[in-house]
């Protein structure tokens, strides 16, 4: 009866966890033994998920079947009753054979060996494991966050995450560039596109090393997660000019062009050789496109141009660490002597005499970007050879005896 069978699993569960045939009474009408018609099978859930064993025996009669935590020996549940004061576990019974232990929300301390068990004599039982994995989890406390460094210096990136099986640590950068690896005792340097480990190390950092980090943590159980890190690299303004001489016809519009790098962001603007300010107006009009993290460009129109605009102009870019300057001149070509436009947007002219009509006052400085050594380079021959590719015979033939009337021409100056 029922209520002889609830009594008997309680002295079963007073008897050292264990249980005695002689508790519930007889075998089957046809005197056959319990068997288990399929084994018990192993299970690996995610923590807060549910669990079911399920467990199928042929012939039960009036034996019972229990369900027993075999690593802590604790009994779970006997038939239909469940033992153990865990909330979250319950059996159900179908089909007069299969037995099945349900776990709510699992959770790690549930990991373990589980026990379908018949109380034959011998008893009769199989056995399963309940594997509970986690998810990984950034930690975020342990984790870096954005941050600065000189250029030259070296950055620490720390990622720690937790779960089961332990998480993998996986460095990249977001825009798929290489991270450089640095040995500052041997030199020895090496480029890859990810890097395992908790710690990133980088050192004597360049400014093309500024971005977005990426750490990923995987375990095999998903989601993978990540964090994005930015390091900044701070440097002082560097100024590249494309074009160091730009001609137009009078009357029309030029645009001139500095690129600038810098980090922190700089403070840009123009000025005349003169030193005069260069402001918004009908006849200047000021733009600046920012570029991938350090870099952007300054752009000068200057409208209708007349005999007074020519002459040097400067770009002048500064940031907490450092500024930079950058020249530029402007010279016009007659239209009616105009032969045709580069690629890089300068009028080339036939006539060698376009320039005669300049004033020699009206003088300003060219060069490419040079980093800061506090020293100026005195001679012409140097100076014209910094000048854009691809204009050499375009110089000697046309502009030499130009530049020969202008005082000698300055560099870009990085201070």
């Amino acid at each position: 009866s029922k209520s002889y069978g609830y009594v008997c699993s309680v002295l079963c569960l007073k008897f050292l966890g264990s249980w005695k045939r002689n508790c519930v009474g007889v075998q089957n009408a046809l005197g056959l033994e319990p068997d288990f018609l399929f084994p018990l099978e192993n299970l690996t859930i995610a923590q807060g998920r549910d669990a079911m064993f399920t467990c199928v025996v042929n012939n039960l009669g009036g034996y019972r079947v229990a369900w027993i935590k075999a690593d802590t020996k604790a009994i779970l549940a006997i038939h239909e009753h469940v033992i153990t004061n865990n909330q979250r576990l319950s059996v159900t019974h179908n089909d007069d054979n299969t037995w099945t232990l349900n776990m709510r929300g699992v959770r790690r301390e549930d990991r373990g060996t589980y026990m379908c068990q018949v109380n034959t004599d011998p008893m009769k039982s199989q056995s399963a494991y309940l594997e509970v994995v986690i998810p990984p989890d950034i930690i975020y406390e342990e984790t870096s966050g954005d941050m600065m460094t000189p250029e030259g210096g070296s950055a620490k990136l720390v990622c720690k995450a937790r779960g089961y099986p332990p998480p993998k640590i996986t460095w990249r950068r977001e825009d798929g560039g290489e991270i450089i690896l640095r040995q500052p005792a041997t030199g020895h340097k090496a480029k890859v596109t990810s890097f395992e480990g908790e710690t990133l190390i980088l050192s004597k950092v360049t400014r093309s090393e500024m971005g977005v980090y990426m750490c990923i943590a995987s375990n095999g159980v998903p989601p993978t997660v990540s964090k994005r890190l930015m390091l900044h690299v701070n440097f002082h303004p560097l100024i590249q000019v494309p074009n160091q001489l730009v001609g137009a016809p009078p009357g029309t519009n030029v645009t001139l062009q500095c690129l600038v790098e810098a980090s922190p962001k700089a403070i840009n603007y123009w000025t005349r050789q003169s030193g005069e300010m260069i402001v918004q107006s009908p006849k200047y009009e000021m733009k600046e496109t920012a570029g991938p993290y350090y870099t952007a460009a300054m752009l000068l129109t200057i409208k209708d141009i007349q005999k007074s605009d020519l002459g040097g102009y400067n770009c002048v870019s500064k940031n907490s660490i450092g500024d930079a300057e950058g020249s530029i001149r402007l010279y016009t070509v007659p239209v009616e002597n105009k032969k045709k436009m580069n690629d890089d947007g300068r009028y080339q002219s036939e006539d060698e005499d376009d320039f005669a009509d300049e004033d020699d006052d009206q003088n300003g400085s060219q060069g490419s970007l040079r980093e800061e050594d506090g020293e100026k380079d005195s001679t012409k021959d140097n100076s014209l050879s910094r000048a854009t590719p691809g204009a050499s015979s375009f110089f000697v033939s046309f502009l030499l005896p130009v530049l020969a009337n202008f005082p000698a021409i300055g560099y870009t100056k990085v201070r």
